[in-house]
This record gives structure tokens, sequence and C-alpha cells, in this order.
């Protein structure tokens, strides 16, 4: 059966099937540290929709499996290789095809990078709102597929704010198109919506129709302030959403990552900031306004952050707030130097930020771990981070792991703001959503895709007596 699948593949689409070599091997992983046991059937590199068409119809009649992939910075393992699966490529689908003016929105191929299509748009008065850490090299049909976050979230959105429609490519080769065009649109189910975040398990996503912004005139504000601990810094973050202000972003690093930040960066990089002189047990927490207001609300946020134990610095020097936004950026850089990193991601209500620091601290003295924490605190999503030697996360990390997502449930928060499920965290899923929720999901799925072909396993944990 493999052997006719790979020579039909081959027959409709040429060179742009791969059954061997390097392209096989990376993409049995991406950026969270899991490595699929099992290789692709195979690779192809679809450059068209009627690429994707061909090979969703082939693996309909086939029975074959496929997994979508973009550019393979996802962080839970939602598009690695399985057992026997087509791996759809869609990176050679990287055209803007339209950038409107005056509707304010973008149509794109769904490998486009992120960063290009904001650069484009800037040239037009415009940007893309959804920031991603990776959106220099992440496409945006892979932060479609996870409804990806980033900095700037707590006043502009996830990417489910910003996307009008999408092309989608379903399990048996039909092409659907959903959304408007239109700023309003509330005819029919939200197809959109629920194809957003949907991680590849109900349609393979070719083409978005996105919503863009005017660029945002006038000064940024930075403020940035060093707290005498995590509680302290959350307390403040906290106290900012309380005073109604909403930051174009909220930044917070706690003591042990901001140690390590300290020591990748080294003193001249530091001079002049916050953490220059860093005392133990300090913690970071940066924030930038911008737009008309921007003045008065930096004015609330520096009296937020020095009544609750902050060293503030404050400026609208763009160069001084590149710097200080730098240190937020060398996290995972400084992380990284010292091992392999398992990045965790979980959203708590912004008032309960304390409480999460507190537990994960707790967490960490139980199992003996370090859990360094970046956190966009303007919306309540955590960064947990695990640094450990070797190819497998050990045991007890993810005895920590599990305590932490259940605590953050507990506090009326998810197991991920962010990430998405992936392959990492479907043996929470019920936890949180429950058995009928879940139910109801698995039988969404069946609707889209009755045999079960689209990036098995993601999600939702295999049927007895299969294979992911």
């Amino acid at each position: 059966m493999h052997d006719d699948v790979l020579t039909r593949l081959t027959a409709a689409l040429g060179d742009a099937v791969v059954t061997s070599g390097p392209a096989l091997d990376a993409v049995r992983e991406d950026r969270s540290g899991w490595v699929s046991e099992h290789p692709a059937l195979a690779v192809v590199h679809a450059a068209s929709v009627d690429d994707v068409q061909q090979v969703l119809r082939l693996a309909n009649e086939t029975r074959t499996p496929v997994v979508p992939r973009g550019a393979g910075t996802g962080l839970a393992g939602g598009a690695l290789a399985s057992r026997g699966a087509i791996v759809l490529d869609l990176t050679r689908m990287n055209r803007i095809l339209e950038l409107d003016d005056v509707d304010e929105l973008a149509v794109v191929e769904a490998g486009v990078l992120n960063g290009d299509l904001d650069r484009a748009a800037r040239e037009r008065g415009l940007w893309y709102a959804p920031d991603p850490a990776s959106r220099a090299i992440s496409s945006i049909g892979g932060n479609i597929a996870t409804n990806a976050g980033g900095l700037l979230c707590a006043k502009y959105g996830v990417t489910r704010e910003s996307v009008l429609g999408l092309a989608v490519v379903l399990a048996d080769g039909t092409l659907l198109r959903t959304g408007h065009r239109t700023v309003k649109g509330v005819t029919g189910y939200d197809l959109t919506a629920l194809l957003t975040g949907s991680e590849g398990t109900l349609g393979v996503i070719v083409e978005a129709t996105v919503r863009l912004r005017p660029v945002v005139a006038g000064e940024t504000h930075t403020v940035a302030a060093a707290f005498p601990d995590v509680e302290a810094a959350g307390v403040a973050a906290a106290g900012v959403a309380a005073a109604r202000i909403r930051p174009a972003l909220l930044e917070l690093i706690d003591a042990v990552g901001l140690g390590r930040v300290a020591e990748f960066l080294g003193p001249d990089e530091l001079a002049g900031t916050p953490i220059a002189d860093l005392a133990p047990g300090e913690t970071f927490l940066l924030a930038q306004t911008d737009a008309g207001d921007a003045a008065a609300e930096a004015d609330v946020i520096a009296r937020v952050f020095a009544e609750a134990g902050g060293r503030v610095t404050r400026s609208t020097d763009a160069a001084t707030g590149e710097r200080l936004l730098g240190i937020r950026r060398a996290m995972h850089p400084a992380l990284a130097s010292r091992g392999k990193v398992l990045i965790e991601d979980v959203a708590v209500p912004r008032s309960r930020l304390p409480q999460m620091f507190r537990a994960i601290a707790e967490i960490g003295e139980r199992y003996g771990v370090e859990i360094p924490t970046l956190a966009h605190a303007g919306d309540g999503n955590l960064h947990p981070n695990f640094v450990f030697e070797g190819d497998d996360v050990p045991d007890h990390v993810w005895a920590a792991a599990d305590e932490m997502f259940r605590a953050a449930v507990r506090l009326g928060g998810t197991l991920t703001g962010e990430h998405g499920v992936g392959l990492l965290k479907r043996r929470w899923l019920a936890e949180e959503l429950g058995d009928a929720s879940v139910e109801l999901q698995r039988r969404i799925k069946q609707v889209f895709d009755p045999a079960g072909l689209l990036n098995p396993g993601v999600m939702f944990e295999p049927a007895p007596g299969t294979a992911r």
C-alpha cells in the first residue's frame, strides 16, 4: 500500500515529493524538544492549492494520514511526522496575494512569514498586530492553526482577532472558503473562528484574509522596574489592570530567569538598566504604552510600579526602549545556552498571577528543579521553562509540569494560552475541558475528518491500538 501511495504521489507532484534524506528527519521535531519515534512516509512540498488538494484526495482514497506543517516553530509537538503519514509542507506557498489600503486587509498564502507580512504592510502605513516571539521565522498558517499570541496580545488581541477569512482544504480535498472581507459578518456558524486554533485536525489552511491596522502614531513610552520578588511584580502587574490601563505590552521575568539573562548578557549590556546591580530575588517588569494616551498611561504605570516596591526607569527614547525590551528577548537564548529547554505555556486570570508564581516556586522546590518563568503579564499568560540535558524530558520534569498545569486550572486558568495542545498536552485536555466538551469536540472533528486522517493524535489521545 505504501509503495502504491508513493508511486501515485510522485506521478502527480514529481520532485515536490521527498522520500528520504534530511527532509524526513527535519519533520520529526519542532521547537518543543519532542521528537517523533516514526519517520514520515514522505514529505510533500506543496506550492499551490491544487497540490494540497491532490495530496488530500489521494490520502483520503488510500486512507493515508496527513500532517500539515508550516515553518516547524511550534512548541507543543503539533506538526510532527507520524507512522505512515504524509507530511504536507506549506512553506513554498509564501506569496502575499493582496494588500488593500482601504479595507485594511491582506490576503496571504499559508507559508508567508509573520514578520514578512508586517514589513510589507508597514510600507503602506499599516501593520499586522499578532506578534509571537517567533514572528521572524513562523508562518501565518501555523500562527492561525495554533491561534498564536505574543507580546502585544493584551491590547491588540491574539491571532483569532485578526483573521477575517480562510481558505481550507478539507480531508477529502474539497476547498472551503470561510469568513468575510467586511468589518461585520454574522451569517451562519463562525467556521473561521472554529478553524483558527484547530491545529491541523479539521483541515489544511492554505490561504488567509487577515485584518491590518493603521500604524500607531506618536511616541512609545517605556516603563521598566526591578522588584524585590516575583510576588511584588505580580501585584504590580495586577495593579496595572485594576487601574484600567491596557499597555501595548507588559512583560515579566522572574528572579531565576533574570539571573540567567544577566549572566548571559553580561554587565556591559546591562549598564544603565534597572537590573545593572541585580539583588538576589529581584524580578523584572517591563511595560510599553502607545497611541494618543501613551504619556498618561505611562504616568499611572510608573506610579503603580513604585507603589508595589519597584525601582523604576522610564523613557521615550526608542533606542532605550529597544534595549530594555532586549532584556526580555534574551530570556530564551539565555536558557538555551545552558541545555535543552521545555517551554511551557499556562495562563491564569491576571488577578491570580501572584498565586501562580507562588505555586511554580513551590513546585520547583518540591521537585528540586529551577523553573525560570517569563510572563505576558498583561494577559496572565506564563511561560515556565525547564532546562535539562539529554534527548528526552526527564520524568521528574514531567511530574513537575503535571502539577503546574493542574495548579493553573485550579486558579481558573488554562493549560495553554498560545502554544496549543499538540501532542505534549493532550493527556490533560479532559481535566480542563471536561469529558462532555472533549467528546463534543471529537464529534466535530469527525464531521470534518470522518476517517481521522488529519494530524492523528494531535489534541486528542489516539484510540486504543493506534500509534502517533
